[in-house]
């Protein structure tokens, strides 16, 4: 990362495809008919609209790049927090939907994490840990939920 408009463009990205494919993950689950798992990718997809609305803000007087899509340099095939399409299957449990979820926003804070060890600049630390301690409450937030799921309790959320 070199400039901060540079990370504001990769986060605002990230969180945008974040949102889509929770959302994505709960059209499949509401057609499927497994409802409760469609509940949670929704929560997921508000928390994701939620910091994309964040790093839009945090955008709103600066000249951001556009970065054309398969331009974007990823750790993998896809933004870190773009949850596994595997996600879509109809008959995953609350269980498996919750560690797909925590993987995806594991992945986002490690992704900022590294991008804030990395970075040089002053102004993009301090972003990228504002964004590092945000991700590390969604990921705190899911161990709960697998907690009280493996408890056999309703999701804390709920």
């Amino acid at each position: 990362m070199q400039t901060v408009e540079e990370f504001l463009a990769y986060s605002i990205h990230l969180e945008q495809e974040a949102a889509t494919r929770f959302g994505e993950l709960a059209d499949a689950m509401e057609s499927g008919g497994n409802r409760e798992v469609a509940q949670l990718f929704r929560k997921l997809a508000e928390y994701s609209r939620l910091h994309l609305s964040d790093a839009k803000a945090r955008a709103g007087f600066r000249d951001i790049p556009e970065i054309a899509p398969a331009d974007f340099v990823w750790p993998d095939l896809e933004s870190p927090e773009a949850a596994a399409i595997w996600g879509a299957d109809p008959l995953l449990s609350r269980r498996e939907a919750l560690e797909i979820a925590l993987c995806a926003e594991q992945a986002g804070h490690d992704y900022y994490k590294s991008v804030r060890d990395s970075a040089t600049d002053p102004e993009i630390k301090v972003l990228a840990t504002e964004f590092v301690d945000e991700e590390a409450g969604h990921v705190a937030e899911l161990k709960k939920w697998i907690a009280a799921a493996e408890a056999g309790q309703a999701m804390p959320a709920e």
